[in-house]
């Protein structure tokens, strides 16, 4: 795996055509091609959260400076940690699923109680890269029994003392503030979380985020008529499934996909190679629209050898029925 990089990061995602048949699409519409309106029903705002409030806050506030009144949050943080909490708007809400599980990276203070040299910091940091077990602090909103969680990545950026500063990617549902403390216990001095700020919530990072100020004025300007702010903060849902391998499908597969049905190979235009069987998996349409997330029933190499079969067991549908027409069978 490649340093720095969360698991989906380090994937090559190859595109594989399958059939004869030209894949093009006379319906439907490109994400980017959606109005700002369109958007402030089904998107999500990358919110660069503020040390304070908590995460629910956060969420209740852009439902008021958008005056709306559904929006959700995918991934807690705690009120003194700062970072990056995607909202999701009103339909949007349901992408949140997708992004729990995903991968987070933070940027870490932590302070230990006594002097160390900095090979024996390196040192613990990669005792404790890999699989570790966590029993999660007694304030917690899960089961407080041992688990195992997945530690992609820890780099040291600056040591200043007693205060060390690092960079962590590791698996969702991972604790920071637990994991600084079995490493002060693994050093001999004990240790604590001193400041956390979350730089990656799967497919997002930084650069995007915007302030809840940000966003205020952005839509104090859209109400004046001018709306390019706002428009450039609402991102389209399907980057909320950027992280996921993708399969695209012809038009006449769409609308019965809406309805709840399995993808069927057939059905496939094309896809990425790399898929693995219980796999989650986005299907989208040859626009580049979120269909629906669902669990792979074949790898890759299968959906492209196969004639026939269920490829995609729907899980989440996006799409609301009748975007696409319905496919009327040729009479024979």
């Amino acid at each position: 795996m490649s340093e720095g990089k969360l698991p989906f990061e380090s994937e090559r995602n190859d595109t594989s055509v399958l059939g004869k048949k030209e894949c093009e699409s006379r319906h439907g519409k490109k994400p980017g091609e959606r109005s700002t309106e369109e958007l402030l029903g089904n998107s999500i705002v990358l919110i660069d959260k503020p040390s304070g409030p908590t995460s629910h806050q956060v969420v209740d506030y852009v439902k008021k400076i958008l005056n709306i009144k559904k929006a959700g949050h995918s991934g807690t943080l705690d009120p003194g940690v700062t970072g990056v909490l995607p909202v999701a708007l009103k339909d949007g809400t349901r992408i949140t699923n997708s992004l729990l599980n995903a991968g987070k990276e933070y940027v870490c203070l932590m302070h230990v109680h006594e002097d160390h040299e900095k090979d024996r910091v390196l040192e613990v940091f990669k005792e404790f890269t890999g699989r570790i077990s966590q029993l999660p602090p007694k304030k917690s909103a899960v089961k407080r029994q041992q688990r195992y969680r997945s530690v992609y990545y820890i780099e040291l950026i600056e040591i200043d003392g007693r205060d060390v500063l690092f960079r962590v990617g590791c698996e969702a549902g991972t604790y920071i503030r637990k994991l600084v403390h079995d490493m002060g216990e693994k050093l001999g001095s004990g240790a604590h979380m001193a400041e956390l700020r979350r730089t990656k919530a799967g497919p997002f990072n930084e650069e995007k985020t915007v302030t809840l100020h940000d966003l205020a004025d952005a839509y104090h300007y859209y109400k004046e008529g001018n709306e390019t702010l706002l428009k450039e903060m609402l991102l389209p849902l399907e980057e909320g499934i950027s992280h996921l391998k993708k399969i695209w499908v012809h038009d006449a597969t769409v609308d019965s996909l809406c309805h709840g049905a399995f993808l069927k190979v057939p059905g496939i235009c094309r896809l990425e190679t790399g898929i693995e069987k219980g796999r989650t998996v986005a299907v989208m349409t040859l626009k580049g629209e979120l269909v629906l997330v669902g669990e792979a029933l074949m790898d890759s190499m299968d959906m492209k050898n196969f004639d026939k079969g269920l490829a995609v067991k729907t899980k989440q549908v996006f799409m609301k029925p009748g975007t696409y027409p319905k496919h009327t069978p040729e009479k024979k």
